[in-house]
């Protein structure tokens, strides 16, 4: 995914008016980036539904809503709570609901609901949404970290190598010391400031998509990191 520069001042509204304005590449990179997080919320609410074997129709419908002449983005608020997220997960939630509407009304004459829907009692969908926007958040903070660690030399790019090796691999710094070649404390030191450089990363990433305001910021930041220790 696009992360942000360093010194700029753009969001990922900079891309989405480009995309909403008709920017053929801005409109590939806009459904690239956030297609899985469509996907993964129309699978977890069509689970076990014959509705599954209209996800692609569903999530196709997602971005026409967005990318079309005067559609969602033309219109979409910078600056509502949640940033770009809760915007997209209300369009997301909105389709769904219209589609099984459509799908109630056509097999049973307009009365009743639809008998294959069940995802209005689970909070299921709505979570796997936030988990893969989580996931997806965590992705642009590691690929800002190593673009400036290729910049900043060797002992940066240690850094990351300690973060996989601890996170990713699962060991204790007394076992990644030797494999970085570097004495426990300053292993334990380097592994610290990597923690804080990835956690200054995830919080541009997070400006980037929305949330402006520093509280915001530290609280989508915090429940970013629960989503995906769940």
């Amino acid at each position: 995914m696009a992360t942000p520069k360093s010194g700029s001042d753009s969001t990922c509204w900079t891309q989405i008016r480009a995309a909403a304005g008709g920017s053929l590449a801005e409109r590939e990179q806009f459904v690239r980036r956030y297609q899985p997080v469509v996907e993964a919320y129309f699978g977890a609410r069509w689970r076990g539904s014959p509705r599954l074997a209209d996800l692609s129709d569903g999530v196709q419908e997602v971005f026409l809503e967005c990318l079309k002449e005067g559609g969602a983005l033309g219109g979409a608020e910078n600056r509502r709570d949640g940033g770009f997220r809760a915007f997209l997960h209300g369009i997301t939630r909105n389709v769904a609901a219209r589609m099984e509407a459509r799908h109630a009304k056509a097999s049973r004459g307009g009365l009743g609901s639809d008998p294959d829907h069940h995802a209005e009692d689970s909070a299921t969908p709505d979570r796997t949404f936030l988990r893969e926007w989580a996931g997806l958040l965590m992705e642009g903070a590691s690929e800002l970290m190593a673009e400036r660690a290729r910049i900043l030399g060797v002992a940066a790019e240690r850094r990351i190598e300690i973060l996989r090796l601890r996170f990713e691999e699962n060991l204790p710094i007394r076992d990644i010391a030797p494999r970085v070649e570097l004495a426990p404390e300053l292993a334990h030191k380097q592994y610290a400031l990597a923690r804080k450089e990835f956690q200054a990363a995830l919080r541009e990433v997070v400006q980037y998509h929305g949330v402006r305001e520093g509280a915001a910021i530290d609280e989508e930041c915090h429940s970013l990191l629960e989503l995906l220790g769940e």
